[in-house]
């Protein structure tokens, strides 16, 4: 009789979402995006889903604002990896364009210009960022965002588990 293998534990957790390209599907994305954070146990309003619920904001926005293509969704994935600490954002959308990375040099426009700081925010706030190809037409607008230990606890928040891990 052979030993059983013993199972690895589960530590990735991915949520994926198709918006309309609109400023309500930018909302809704950011809004859903705090709450599957939640479910993962990070509590809103804590660092760690304030840092992944902004990047989700600034990437949906952009791809609404920069990557809308009439008639086409945008879509989001969150992967959070709990061994890693780790959330990994991504944003992908069927425009062509992509935007450069901001440096020091990067003019943000006048100070009272209401947009231009979005990608500067998301490199502040996340631990690394870039673009990447996707299957079929546009890219993947993806971050990462460092989760320290005491708030990805492994337990997950409120709800049944089945919710926490798809």
């Amino acid at each position: 009789m052979s030993v059983p293998e013993a199972q690895v534990a589960v530590t990735v957790s991915v949520f994926v979402q198709r918006f309309s390209a609109t400023r309500r599907g930018a909302r809704l994305a950011r809004r859903l995006a705090a709450h599957r954070l939640h479910l993962w146990g990070m509590p809103y309003g804590g660092p760690a889903s304030d840092a992944v619920t902004l990047v989700v904001a600034e990437l949906a926005a952009n791809a609404v604002l920069h990557g809308r293509v009439p008639g086409r969704d945008f879509e989001l994935r969150l992967s959070f990896d709990r061994a890693a600490g780790v959330v990994r954002v991504e944003v992908s959308d069927t425009h062509p364009g992509r935007p450069e990375h901001p440096g020091p040099e990067t003019p943000c426009g006048p100070p009272d210009a209401e947009g231009g700081r979005g990608l500067l925010l998301v490199a502040a706030v996340a631990a690394r960022w870039g673009v990447g190809e996707r299957r079929g037409p546009g890219k993947t607008v993806w971050a990462e965002c460092e989760v320290p230990p005491a708030e990805a606890d492994s337990g997950g928040g409120p709800g049944p588990r089945r919710d926490r891990d798809r």
